[in-house]
């Protein structure tokens, strides 16, 4: 957004505020990692829930030598600067850890809901469309499905992402530091080929954007589009299912093959409380169970036929796994 730095500000604080998801006096977690983006939302929650019912969290994950300490004491001062309380916490990834974002992600969400579950506050991240328009195309090409192409959502539960509801981007939240002079720092991981994120933001972006200017917002639309199709098809697995958790495999059979695997994710997530992807690419395994079988479908999913009627359950852990001690 070009032009008067001032006219920029009230634009941003006027779409964040319209939201509605930072109310005034509602209290609010911010995730702070000191990047633009949540220095940005830290600021905009103070302004427009109020001080007072406002605090940050910052995780000090260890990972970068030196730039991890950096980090934690840039966002110190930056909640000094607006006046909030702010609490670090740190944590080291186990030997095991593997994928260490998924790791980091992990970490700060469970710090961050434990955090805004005692105070009675939400949770709040500071995803932009930008983020959206990488995790759309990062889930595209890792995920098959529909549901990869939703992107994140803007509320669940205690986690607001109120930055994502506005549509802001990047660009957007550096020109509101920028014009209420507020420092951030740059994470260099964040353009690291190493990692699946940094290949997206710095070579598959400007590849679409070379393509057609409105590559992102395209993508943007074509999910907003999904999201609302998305209510329709589970309006029409209810009615499928008729309120039961379970299903006749013979009726199941009789179902149009996408309606099938709907209803095999429904069963699937509501017997796991968890996602399910590959629940549905199992479809004709699950009816070639007959009349009476089972069938682990991963994801902590296990298909149980008994006279002919399919339902679902947890996975049982393997013996002698930390599971099932």
């Amino acid at each position: 957004m070009d032009g008067d730095p001032a006219a920029a500000v009230d634009d941003i604080a006027g779409r964040v505020g319209a939201g509605g998801l930072l109310p005034p006096g509602r209290a609010v977690v911010v995730l702070l990692s000191g990047g633009r983006d949540s220095v940005c939302l830290l600021d905009l929650a103070v302004l427009l829930a109020g001080r007072e019912v406002v605090s940050a969290l910052h995780v000090n994950y260890g990972l970068r030598e030196g730039e991890s300490e950096a980090d934690a004491e840039h966002c110190a001062r930056i909640a000094e600067q607006l006046g909030v309380e702010i609490e670090v916490e740190r944590a080291r990834p186990p030997d095991e850890a593997g994928n260490l974002q998924a790791w980091a992600r992990d970490v700060r969400y469970a710090a961050g809901a434990r955090i805004a579950a005692a105070r009675g506050a939400r949770l709040a991240a500071g995803h932009t469309a930008s983020d959206q328009v990488e995790t759309i195309l990062y889930r595209l090409a890792a995920s098959p499905g529909r549901r990869p192409l939703l992107g994140m959502h803007d509320e669940r539960g205690l986690l607001v992402r109120p930055l994502l509801r506005a549509g802001l981007t990047r660009e957007e939240t550096a020109q509101w530091c920028r014009a209420r002079g507020l420092a951030w720092s740059e994470d260099a991981t964040n353009e690291d080929d190493r990692y699946a994120r940094g290949r997206v933001r710095a070579g598959l972006l400007p590849a679409l954007r070379a393509v057609h200017p409105a590559a992102e917002a395209n993508v943007l639309r074509t999910a907003e589009l999904l999201r609302d199709e998305a209510a329709v098809l589970d309006v029409v697995v209810d009615t499928a299912l008729v309120g039961r958790d379970r299903v006749a495999l013979d009726h199941l059979a009789e179902l149009p093959a996408a309606l099938a695997r709907l209803v095999v994710r429904r069963l699937a997530e509501d017997a796991t409380g968890a996602f399910c992807a590959r629940a549905p690419a199992r479809l004709d395994d699950v009816l070639a169970l007959g009349v009476a079988g089972t069938l682990d479908l991963g994801d902590g999913a296990r298909a149980v036929v008994e006279a002919g009627v399919l339902r679902f359950e947890r996975t049982p852990p393997l013996p002698g796994s930390r599971l099932d001690r």
